[in-house]
This record gives C-alpha cells, structure tokens and sequence, in this order.
C-alpha cells in the first residue's frame, strides 16, 4: 500500500488506516478473536496506522489490541484518545482537558494497551473553559517525557487549530469527512494543508451506508450508534439509499466496490489525508484496503459530484443528542 506521512517527523503510515471504534461494540457486538484476526490481516495489508479511543467500549478496544501487542507494536503506529467524561455529582457527559485528567487517562491506555508510548494523542474533545494554549502545554510535556509521540485534535474549528499550532506542532486533526459529510471542505482541510498537520477523515464510509447493501436500521441494537441517528431515520434513510444508488452502479461499472471508491475519492481530496474506516471483520478490511490501489482520474472525480453533490444527504451528520462537542466554524 502506498503510504502518507501521519506526523511532522516524517513518520508514515498506510495511506488508508484502522479506526478501532468498532472493537467496541459500537455498532454491535465482537470479540477478542474477530479482533484479532482483523489486526493479522491489517498488517498484511500494509494498514498500519490504528486509531482507538479510551471510551471506544469503556477500554475494550484497547484492551483487545493489547493483547494482540503484548507489548511489541510491530509495524503499527498507535493512535488513542482522551478527555470525554462524565460530569461526577449529574453523570452527564462533558469534556475534561485538565493536565491531571489527560495524563491519568493517557496511563490507563497506555496499560490497556500494553505499551510504554503511543505515536499519537488526540484531545478528543475540546473543553471550552481550558484554552487551546494550556493544553498544548499539557500535550507537549507528555511528548518531552516520552509518552506520546504526535499531538492530534478532534472535531475542532480552523481558528481552533490555528490558535494552538502558534505554540507548538500539532501533528494530526481528525474530523468526519467522507461524500456524505462534507463540511472539513469550509476551510479545515486547507488549513492542515497550509500549517503541515494531516488530516485524518473518521466514518468516511457514512457509518455503513457505502457498503454495497445499505445496513438495514430494523436491525440496529440499542447500543448502535445509527438507531437514532437523523440520517438514519426515515423519511431520510430511503432517500439517502436512493441517492445513493447511482454511486453505487457507478462503482459496479468499473469493477469497484462502492466502499473501496468512497475511500479512493477521499485519498483524493490530498495527500495530507489519511481515511479511518471501521470495520470488525478481517474480509471487509480487505474490501477498504483495495481503495489505496485506485488509480482516480479528473473525469472520474467530476462525475462522483455530478453524482453526490455538496450537501446531497437528507438529514444532519448528529441528532441534538449527539451533537455535543464538535466546534462549529460555519
């Protein structure tokens, strides 16, 4: 697979990386061995970035690629996560940026994962009353001791981003970005482009509905992040998988999975993104892997957005539940 650069000191990773959510259970249940031989094959395949997350089934999805590590990496570089909570007197979620959370929760990854560093931290979420300056205070101590090799950010604005690579390097942002979610194109990714930090689409397959059946919501558990997800209630879902339907035809006329060119589409969109689909199963993973080898011409590309234009789908990426974090910059 051809590679990209994840981080400033050149470090480079497969161009389509692992998002690990699914380990979790997020979207139905798994298990240790399905993770692991998810990871084998991941290796095989030269996709060797992996991104997880402290939350991402309350430590599961590191618990199960720590015990895939026991210790040696291999040629994988490791992304985690850190600063979603629960507010301790209402137990309701907020956002913890403080030096004494961050590097409490960071010990604990560590331990899940059984490693001594991990090449990437993200602050998952932005805590709005700790500014940008302090926690990359924060981020770089934890680099100058050792612990993490790359400082990353979540769902956070250009002016966010700005603001805090005037005091150190910022390594990585990790937005949602795929044909369906398409706000980053108002200004983020140009701006990683233009201050040298990748960008790192997450759900850039839409959560499923790329695959070549549309999931079937009937069947999402209560667990399942889509159930009441606006994109996947009706009346939008029926209109997004009929939307969706030339794409897909599209990609069957030249031989393609439409999943595999979602992701070529996005390689596309520059050479400092790397895409992190999620799946559990090892023979997906080969499906989304096949993307990087996708030679994407001009006409191509102009007749994907004749197909999907700017703001085809029916309803919003997060219900108002779920829309609790990202910073808004638009």
């Amino acid at each position: 697979m051809q590679t990209r650069q994840l981080l400033s000191d050149g470090t480079q990773v497969g161009a389509i990386g692992l998002g690990c959510m699914s380990f979790g259970g997020f979207y139905g249940p798994t298990s240790e061995k399905e993770a692991h031989e998810t990871l084998a094959v991941a290796l095989d395949l030269g996709v060797t970035y992996l991104d997880t997350a402290n939350i991402y089934g309350g430590g599961v999805s590191e618990s199960f690629m720590g015990s895939f590590f026991k210790g040696n990496t291999r040629d994988f570089k490791i992304a985690t996560k850190a600063s979603i909570s629960s507010d301790p007197e209402t137990g309701a979620r907020c956002f913890n940026n403080r030096p004494e959370h961050l590097r409490a929760e960071l010990e604990k990854s560590l331990n899940r994962l059984t490693l001594e560093r991990v090449d990437l931290f993200y602050i998952h979420r932005r805590d709005p009353d700790i500014p940008i300056e302090d926690v990359m205070g924060t981020l770089a101590e934890l680099k100058h001791e050792g612990k993490i090799g790359g400082i990353g950010f979540s769902e956070i604005s250009p002016a966010s981003l700005k603001r805090a690579c005037a005091v150190g390097t910022v390594d990585a942002v990790q937005n949602e970005y795929s044909l369906w979610s398409r706000m980053p194109d108002l200004g983020l990714i140009e701006a990683c482009k233009t201050l040298g930090v990748s960008f790192v689409p997450f759900s850039p397959l839409g959560r499923g509905i790329f695959a070549k059946e549309a999931p079937d919501p009937s069947t999402f558990e209560d667990v399942d992040f889509r159930k009441n997800n606006p994109r996947f209630v009706e009346p939008n879902f029926s209109h997004n998988v009929k939307t969706l339907q030339p794409f897909k035809e599209f990609a069957a006329d030249h031989n393609l999975s439409p999943a595999a060119l979602a992701l070529a589409w996005c390689l596309a969109q520059g050479d400092h993104l790397i895409p992190i689909p999620g799946t559990r199963t090892r023979q997906h993973l080969q499906e989304l892997a096949s993307g990087a080898d996708i030679t994407m011409t001009d006409e191509i590309l102009k007749q994907i957005d004749e197909l999907l234009p700017v703001g085809w789908a029916h309803g919003d990426r997060y219900s108002r539940a779920q829309w609790f974090g990202p910073e808004g910059y638009c």
